[in-house]
């Protein structure tokens, strides 16, 4: 037996840097000039060395070389860390990849996070086959794409990045030097095209180019790794859980796409009925045209003559109905009938995509009336090859594509609508005054609200006066819903399938989207008629401290009233809730954030564990998670194990947001990787978790209740925590002219990086600065500060009240309890993308000395508590000590980031003094971007 490959260092990691590194230095050279590279590679050795040897001195040199630079060469030295940070963090992917091969050939255990290792623990566990089926037969996995403004990077670099990529995966295979100079020269190439495309957009981002960079993905990642991710997890069904009746698992379609772009009017002005429409057109052309690119293919491929082999009843039928009819194909049922189902497509894609195929049918044909007709013809051809000696030829490109038409149908995705309960109020106000029903209905108390709008759903007749003048937003709002229903029509159930409410507080939120959905034909029937249904699902988005605690109360309250379980039932038997990360922590810090999610998601779970029992009623928690700690960002893998026993269940919808998308997916490997930890987790949450709701770990790996005790130290941690984050954040008058002068926030504003406001309103107020730009400011100037504040000082308050025992039960906690694990390796991470010494630069652009002494000292002195109350509870002596990949991503970037920081700094300051000139500001929005990037967590 051949000896195993060793697991590679990091020597080919650092060696991938150094070569994209000097190609870049050599295009610097070459477009810049030999003075200006030279100012590059003096600052490059400068940062590199200050982190390789940790001298001080390095890093005050540094900061006096780049404090000197005139604008001109700042912004050359600002693109250059940029595509150095770039370049290293497509270096750092490749190596992930590469240690993973090198890891499963060496090892006989499969990785932990993957579908296999997951299945290992659940066949340990005695899980059975049909445990497993029912699974599942009820689960849903959705990652939900979103567009929040932390995507820094345009879409040509991009691609451009995806091309580097590509070659350096190819140079890791052996080759003959000649091939590989080629490979080299390509490289080169490549770096020359991004040194020579803008980084910085000219306009803002429209919602309609948001929308096609997340298509893009479906291209490069989605379409091919989707369909692989179901055939390697029905393999391995086959061999560790075989079926009892013998036959092979064939999975029905549990993971599916989801979208926020086009639906998600909260606070975006410019998402209207139009941009729906163009958003689900643009689902539909894109999910059209990879099915007539396939279909095409095979037609290529499946080239059997009857003359040699049969095929069946059916496949002939299907092949006479095609509008082929040339002598040259006469023996050859497959061509035929796929050329038909290739004119079906085209004229479903002028249907529903307004497009034509690039290559045109053979003749006319009647477009498919929905992703299912197209599925059955598929299956047709699949099941007469493998019924006459073929099955090889199904397997090589018809099975991935009859699961990709399967799981993305006409719709691609699931588009969700959402928009903010003040808005639905403000039209039902509109509605209900132009029909004299009501003339102040926001003047009602909210008992008389949910009256009224119970005795309006019961009603048959529409709210709608003819040739009556509404506000513009009740016509708006009205027409996203009508959008809604005519693209369930044409598209199908999954097209847009939730209703989601942001700022959910109260049961009459959920009662308006009900009563909006009768008014533009959503709901069928009344309230409490026999077989009454609702076609969208109603989602309340509990955001804040007090709206997650008030969550299971408004939740009881909806479920009390008389016809709601009913409708429910009738309408799916499920019931959506979202969590929001981002404003929990912004408005009460990340560790009360944490354990107020949790303690929300354990109440819901014990609630809906009720009303399954009495009306068969699910719940499915959505994650509203960002890409920051502070905003609920994180290994997607470690979060859904931290989920409390019983609130998983089998489905999961979580948010894939800004600039997260980007380095998750646009790698295919990668972003496979990727979706199989979000299965694998699900089955792990799901199958081993006990009934009650909890979150410990118990025999055979099951997860059981946390103790008391566990529970107990958490809400008093809680408590410390919030009280000291608000006592900086929001108790201090001058903390928000603190926040505005030492981070970038202002100038992210005006950085084109989004299509939505940075703020709710037109002011400073911290409440009206939305959670987004508030965490990606404090991630420029390497604060970070809502994934740790107040922390240190709630485990600093708990050991002076409980003493040597209370740090015991923080450690014990630790090891046996995962919420507070997850919760502590992701303080860990953020911890160690913190930087004081940088973060001091950026304190010196607070013009008042006494407001920056102040709020620096508390910042520095909070720091300092938490590192060292994470290492007392941990044990761990330094920052990712059980995360080495983690460690090592940073020790390859972070020499790149830093000189972006000081030269960010430095330009705010001249900004701020007057040079308000075109190349100063371009240079910190390319700071901007430079940084985002390196970090790769900001949003």
């Amino acid at each position: 037996m051949p000896p195993k490959p060793p697991v590679p260092d990091d020597t080919a990691l650092f060696d991938d840097i150094r070569l994209l590194g000097r190609m870049l230095g050599e295009v610097i050279r070459e477009q810049e000039g030999q003075a200006m590279f030279d100012t590059v590679e003096q600052v490059r050795q400068l940062a590199v060395r200050f982190h390789r040897e940790g001298d001080a001195r390095q890093r005050r040199m540094l900061g006096r070389l780049l404090e000197g630079l005139s604008r001109d060469q700042a912004v050359s030295v600002i693109r250059a860390f940029s595509y150095f940070s770039i370049l290293a963090n497509l270096a750092e992917d490749r190596h992930v990849l590469r240690r993973r091969q090198a890891h499963e050939l060496a090892s006989e255990r499969p990785q932990p996070g993957s579908v296999r290792a997951a299945l290992d623990k659940l066949r340990r566990a005695e899980v059975s086959p049909e445990q497993l089926e029912e699974f599942f037969a009820h689960s849903l996995i959705a990652p939900v794409l979103t567009a929040h403004p932390t995507e820094v990077q345009r879409k040509s670099l991009l691609d451009a990045e995806r091309e580097i990529a590509r070659l350096l995966a190819q140079r890791d295979a052996p080759m003959a030097p000649r091939r590989r100079g080629q490979l080299d020269a390509e490289l080169q190439a490549r770096i020359t095209q991004i040194w020579q495309t803008r980084l910085l957009r000219f306009t803002k981002l429209r919602v309609s180019d948001e929308i096609k960079n997340a298509l893009s993905y479906y291209g490069s990642t989605f379409f091919q790794e989707v369909p692989r991710l179901y055939l390697d997890l029905e393999q391995d069904l086959d061999e560790l859980f075989p079926r009892p009746d013998g036959k092979p698992w064939r999975l029905p379609s549990f993971f599916r796409m989801g979208h926020w772009i086009g639906g998600d009017r909260d606070g975006n002005p410019f998402v209207t009925a139009e941009t729906l429409e163009y958003a689900l057109r643009l689902q539909a052309r894109t999910a059209l045209t990879h099915y007539l690119d396939q279909v095409h293919a095979l037609g290529s491929e499946l080239s059997v003559s009857l003359m040699l082999a049969s095929a069946s009843p059916q496949l002939l039928a299907l092949a006479e109905a095609s509008p082929d009819t040339s002598d040259h194909r006469r023996d050859e049922p497959y061509r035929r009938a796929l050329i038909g189902v290739y004119a079906r497509l085209a004229a479903t894609l002028r249907k529903l995509g307004g497009t034509q195929a690039l290559r045109h049918e053979v003749g006319p044909a009647e477009p498919y009336p929905d992703a299912e007709a197209l599925a059955t013809d598929l299956r047709i051809v699949r099941d007469s090859l493998q019924a006459h000696h073929a099955q090889a030829l199904a397997g090589m490109r018809l099975a991935p594509l009859l699961r990709a038409v399967e799981v993305f149908g006409f719709h691609l995705a699931t588009l969700d609508l959402r928009q903010s309960s003040d808005k639905h109020e403000a039209v039902l106000a509109d509605l209900l005054r132009q029909a004299q029903l009501c003339h102040d209905y926001s003047g009602l108390d909210e008992a008389a609200r949910i009256e009224l709008l119970l005795r309006m759903l019961r009603d048959p007749r529409p709210l709608r006066v003819p040739d009556a003048q509404y506000a513009e937003l009740t016509v708006s709002e009205l027409a996203v819903f009508e959008a809604a229903r005519a693209a369930r029509r044409s598209l199908g159930e999954q097209a847009v399938r939730q209703a989601i409410i942001s700022h959910t507080e109260s049961v009459s939120d959920l009662l308006e989207v009900l009563l909006l959905q009768k008014e533009c034909g959503l709901l069928h029937g009344t309230l409490g008629a026999e077989g009454a249904r609702v076609e969208l699902i109603v989602v309340p988005l509990f955001e804040t401290i007090a709206d997650l605690r008030n969550a299971p109360q408004i939740m009881q309250g909806l479920y009390e009233l008389p016809g709601i379980p009913e409708l429910v039932a009738a309408s799916g038997s499920l019931q959506e809730i979202m969590l929001g990360y981002s404003d929990s922590n912004k408005d009460g810090g990340y560790l009360t954030s944490n354990w107020e999610l949790h303690k929300t998601s354990v109440a819901l779970a014990e609630l809906f564990g009720r009303l399954g029992e009495q009306h068969g009623i699910r719940m499915r928690l959505f994650h509203g998670r960002g890409g920051s700690v502070g905003r609920g960002g994180g290994p997607s893998y470690e979060a859904i194990l931290a989920q409390p026993a019983g609130t998983v269940g089998g489905s999961i919808r979580l948010t894939e947001q800004g600039e997260v998308i980007s380095s998750k997916y646009a790698n295919a490997e990668i972003g496979r990787r990727n979706l199989e930890t979000l299965v694998a987790a699900t089955l792990e949450a799901t199958l081993l978790s006990a009934r009650q709701p909890g979150s410990g770990t118990g025999r055979r790996g099951t997860r059981v209740a946390a103790p008391q005790s566990f529970r107990e130290a958490a809400a008093q941690l809680s408590q410390s925590a919030m009280h000291a984050y608000r006592e900086l954040v929001y108790a201090d008058p001058s903390f928000a002219q603190y926040f505005y002068a030492a981070t970038p926030i202002r100038e992210i504003a005006g950085l084109n990086i989004g299509s939505r406001p940075a703020s709710r309103k037109a002011s400073t107020e911290l409440g009206d600065l939305r959670a987004i730009p508030w965490s990606f400011s404090w991630g420029q100037c390497r604060v970070a500060l809502p994934g740790w504040y107040g922390f240190g000082s709630a485990v600093q308050a708990f050991v002076e009240q409980r003493g040597d025992e209370g740090a015991e039960l923080l450690a014990r906690m630790h090891r046996q309890w995962p919420f507070f694990q997850a919760l502590l390796s992701n303080l860990d991470m953020v911890l160690s993308k913190t930087d004081l010494a940088v973060a001091s630069n950026y304190a010196q652009l607070v013009g008042d000395t006494a407001l920056r002494r102040r709020v620096y000292r508390s910042i520095e002195k909070e720091w300092q508590r938490s590192v060292q109350a994470l290492r007392d509870i941990t044990g761990w002596s330094q920052f990712l000590q059980t995360n080495p990949t983690l460690a090592r991503s940073i020790r390859a970037r972070f020499p790149y980031i830093d000189p972006l920081n000081h030269l960010q700094v430095e330009l705010l300051r001249r900004f701020r003094e007057g040079q308000t000139d075109e190349r100063t500001i371009r240079g910190i929005h390319l700071s901007i971007n430079g940084i985002a990037a390196g970090l790769r967590n900001t949003g």
